[in-house]
């Protein structure tokens, strides 16, 4: 009895191909597409098919599947072990991070949730409103740990990715999703362990600077150049020419926002929690490092 309880029933569907699953994914993330709309573009669409090595006679993931291996990333951290794994690759490839990194972050905006200030308060204490827990599938949409965020004068609601990419190739070497509330400089030791030994250079906008940032930096063995945002020093002095010169470069890092908010449409995500956003940023953060290592052979073979 105890052996036929170690052998596996041979009853019901085969798991399917997990590179096959991820290919999938994305797709999805690159078109924008829901999990109803990528099935029904494995069936129709021949170049899908191709891409992921399916004939015509073999069996798609339906749009619950495709929901469940995302999950499964979220709940694994699969994603961040094959970001790693990628920008090995890239290393090997002769992509090194050269010129120094960048750091920087842009808001992720999810649906708005339609709360009482009650309700509001009790969340940013860390509690759940009880009128939440009432209805079960009131609870399942509610997002509880979204934050709302104030840049440029508008409010936006949701999370933010914070990327750090090298300023030569503009690849993304480090990410990390935080609520649209934290701060960005609370982030930077996270994003810095990608820095290449090489050049250790820093490169960001003022919202980064402060004096313990500074000091911090050096004594990590970082080279800042970070914006200096220190205030009374003259309109042409040498701070204000550095900064310009910092500035140039810096700017860099928004040809990579642009590409995932435009071509990707990656402005505005439909996900609830943390742990699903990171997944879905990640996996946005991940195709966008593919079609650069794409243009950048692209541009050597030319």
């Amino acid at each position: 009895m105890r052996l036929k309880k170690l052998i596996k029933s041979e009853v019901g569907r085969k798991p399917l191909n997990r590179l096959m699953m991820f290919k999938i994914l994305l797709l999805q993330t690159l078109y924008k597409l829901s999990d109803a709309q990528t099935e029904y573009q494995i069936k129709d669409c021949l170049s899908f098919s191709r891409f992921l090595k399916l004939e015509l006679g073999d069996t798609v993931p339906d749009e619950k599947t495709i929901w469940l291996f995302r999950e499964q990333l979220s709940e694994t951290k699969t994603l961040a072990c094959l970001f790693k794994r990628f920008d090995k690759y890239l290393a090997e490839q002769g992509i090194l991070a050269e010129l120094g990194h960048i750091v920087d972050a842009s808001l992720i905006e999810v649906p708005k949730q339609r709360n009482s200030r009650e309700e509001n308060a009790q969340i940013k204490q860390g509690k759940i409103p009880e009128s939440f827990t009432r209805n079960p599938s009131q609870w399942r949409q509610k997002d509880v740990e979204a934050r709302w965020a104030v840049k440029g004068g508008k409010t936006s609601y949701g999370y933010k990715n914070h990327i750090n990419i090298d300023a030569k190739n503009k690849i993304i070497r480090a990410y990390c999703v935080t609520t649209a509330s934290a701060g960005d400089k609370s982030q930077v030791e996270k994003l810095l362990h990608a820095v290449s030994e090489n050049d250790k250079r820093v490169w960001g906008e003022g919202a980064y600077f402060s004096a313990e940032q500074e000091v911090r930096l050096q004594q990590e063995g970082f080279i800042s150049r970070i914006i200096n945002r220190t205030k009374n020093f003259p309109e042409h002095s040498a701070i204000a020419r550095e900064n310009h010169r910092r500035s140039k470069i810096r700017q860099r890092v928004e040809h990579v926002f642009g590409f995932i908010q435009n071509s990707m449409r990656g402005k505005f995500i439909r996900t609830i929690g943390l742990a699903r956003a990171t997944v879905k940023v990640g996996l946005m953060n991940f195709m966008y490092n593919l079609r650069r290592y794409e243009q950048l052979t692209r541009i050597v073979a030319s």
